[in-house]
């Protein structure tokens, strides 16, 4: 369905073939945000040949905190910043969008109504508002590499702790488990939550089960 330069278009057996063509012939810039472990940007681009980036392109990616404590996602993103690209992890949850050459945008939407819609939109005010969003979030994102410097411990108790807020462990006892004293247990709790952009630590439950963590 096409209105006014904004195409929608229904799940990813429609979208790929265009989104392939439209990558493959990007002059300047392409620039990904992504929110979801199974993206429908990963899971296509995960199966393409490991080959660097067109040169003269760049290319930016956005990779939200929570995802990079799966370790499988955290390979993905480091093969990313191999390959070229410039990889950063924002604050705060991103929306899934992709700009190509600042001329076209593609934004995801939900599953509620059956297979994923996606809006292809070439509008150049609407995409300008969409590029200008994506250079906030970008300004103020960490480098993967300082990201990763920062929370290589935490990344590694992020398993052993999800679980035990999944199971609704005391932290005393938690703590016992994870081989951490109450109060670093808690410290680590924190900055999950913070990482999974959770207000608390159900919000952290329910989003670490989102992002396929436990």
């Amino acid at each position: 369905m096409t209105t006014s330069g904004i195409t929608v278009v229904r799940g990813e057996q429609e979208l790929y073939p265009w989104l392939a063509h439209a990558f493959a012939h990007a002059r300047t810039e392409i620039s990904c945000a992504v929110d979801q472990l199974f993206s429908w940007v990963v899971t296509r681009t995960a199966s393409v040949p490991a080959t660097r980036f067109p040169p003269g392109v760049r290319v930016r990616k956005l990779y939200r905190a929570g995802l990079l404590l799966d370790p499988a996602f955290a390979g993905y993103a480091h093969t990313m910043a191999d390959l070229g690209a410039e990889v950063r992890v924002p604050e705060r949850e991103v929306n899934e969008t992709v700009l190509i050459d600042r001329r076209v945008a593609v934004l995801a939407g939900d599953t509620a109504h059956g297979p994923r819609g996606y809006s292809v939109v070439t509008v150049p005010e609407v995409v300008q508002g969409i590029a200008s969003l994506f250079d906030t979030a970008w300004a103020t994102a960490a480098p993967l590499a300082l990201w990763d410097a920062d929370r290589t411990d935490l990344r590694a108790l992020a398993p052993r702790v999800l679980e035990a807020l999944a199971a609704g462990a005391k932290d005393e006892t938690a703590a016992r488990t994870v081989g951490l004293s109450v109060r670093t247990y808690r410290r680590r709790v924190a900055e999950l939550m913070a990482a999974l952009g959770a207000e608390t630590r159900f919000q952290a439950g329910v989003r670490a089960r989102e992002l396929g963590l436990i």
